[in-house]
């Protein structure tokens, strides 16, 4: 690498739930046939992981239950995702032991980037060897095995990763700008590279354009006027370049913010059912609102009917009078919100809540209908619960709410991303 240039890497653990769950049954990832999957779900649950035996024979790690060919025989393993933080948490560990926390960026629970930059006088110009050492480090105390690109900026490392990473035998992409363009420019499908879905690669293909060598060339007018200012991520990425850095990543403060709660339910509910889903997730998000102290004049509504229907979903915003974190007010705007949008003839199958505009909870107010002495009595108590809830559990508290048939925060309490933990 020259000496102007950053140097990154991208850490990716193989398979990695998958690769848990063998490891806690000493067996070996790469050879034994295991997925993970809640067995008390329907077949239509999706895997959450499969193991690299799975995949080559050619299931998919994301593929649902009963897509399994049945003459495969293979382990289910109920999801442990208490477990699986652990062993994130233990191989972060071993990530501090090469580079400063300031230098990496955990992009979610099994990959991460390291800026490699700074640390070229102490391991050497060959980034490569360091990659290996840490692979090795992260096997040999976990048991899982680690793929690795390295690129001159976040984006060239993560291609490497995801694309030449695969096709190498020690499991570690090199790209720069010269030999992205090299090896993938003429790469297909689009979707094999990061930040371009489905719905991109179709609608660049309405336009002739099948690969990266066919953006980087694209008249740059017609691109903005498809994907707007999207066009210009899509445009530079076409040319390898990306000019954001982990520094940046950590420096960066969002211009608004919100906090949001959804859940896929376990079966079809009725209008009144549905409802009291969206009073305990109202609650559980205000509490979570105002544990990080924020207030909230904007909240919004989505609910998917029954997959049975063709019928678009039902969603709605609402604006409070006032900023606030209220659990009794926001209660109210919220099922105001409710019964104005959802029809009471159609089953519920998805619900998502919103609080939007978040600010500070010193720009909390009030008006002329409501106390303060009130609001701020409500809120002293509920900052009691999180407390309550913070040092003996979850479930430590709850409403009497929680207790009625179809109510989910107390699974869902026990549970860690909608799974067991």
């Amino acid at each position: 690498m020259k000496e102007k240039e950053r140097t990154y890497l991208c850490i990716d653990l193989k398979s990695f739930y998958a690769s848990v769950e063998c490891v806690e049954r000493g067996l070996d990832p790469m050879k034994t046939k295991l997925v993970v999957a809640d067995p008390e779900r329907t077949d239509k649950t999706i895997c959450l992981a499969v193991t690299p035996a799975m995949k080559a024979l050619g299931v998919s790690s994301r593929c649902r239950v009963f897509e399994i060919p049945k003459n495969i025989d293979y382990i289910k393993a109920t999801p442990r995702m208490g477990l699986y933080l652990e062993y994130s948490a233990k191989i972060y560990g071993i990530y501090l032991k090469y580079f400063h926390e300031e230098d990496i960026h955990v992009y979610s629970v099994d990959e991460a980037f390291m800026d490699a930059t700074a640390y070229r006088r102490v391991y050497g110009d060959d980034v490569k060897k360091l990659a290996v050492r840490i692979m090795e480090d992260v096997y040999k105390n976990t048991g899982i095995t680690a793929t690795c690109g390295i690129g001159t900026n976040l984006y060239l490392a993560k291609i490497a990763l995801d694309i030449t990473a695969k096709h190498v035998d020690d499991h570690i992409g090199i790209l720069d700008e010269k030999t992205y363009r090299e090896k993938l420019w003429n790469h297909r499908p689009l979707t094999d590279f990061w930040r371009i879905g489905r719905g991109t690669s179709q609608r660049l293909e309405k336009y002739g354009i099948f690969t990266m060598r066919q953006i980087a060339h694209a008249d740059e007018d017609l691109l903005y006027r498809a994907f707007g200012i999207d066009a210009e991520l899509l445009i530079d990425h076409a040319w390898g370049r990306e000019t954001a850095t982990i520094k940046d990543i950590k420096e960066y403060v969002p211009k608004s913010r919100s906090l949001s709660s959804g859940q896929v339910l376990s079966c079809d509910y009725t209008y009144e059912k549905a409802r009291l889903i969206v009073h305990e997730m109202t609650e559980l998000l205000c509490l979570e609102m105002i544990d990080k102290r924020l207030v909230t004049d904007s909240i919004s509504l989505y609910a998917g009917y029954s997959n049975r229907l063709e019928i678009a979903p039902a969603r709605g915003s609402l604006t409070l009078p006032f900023y606030t974190a209220s659990d009794r007010i926001i209660q109210e705007a919220m099922d105001s919100l409710y019964q104005k949008i959802i029809s009471q003839d159609y089953l519920i199958k998805r619900v998502t809540i919103s609080f939007n505009r978040l600010l500070d909870e010193n720009q909390e107010q009030c008006d002329l209908f409501n106390d303060m002495d009130e609001i701020l009595e409500e809120k002293a108590m509920l900052r009691t619960v999180i407390n309550i809830k913070k040092r003996f559990g979850r479930n430590a508290i709850f409403r009497g709410m929680n207790l009625e048939e179809g109510a989910t925060t107390i699974e869902r309490n026990n549970q860690i991303g909608g799974h067991r933990a």
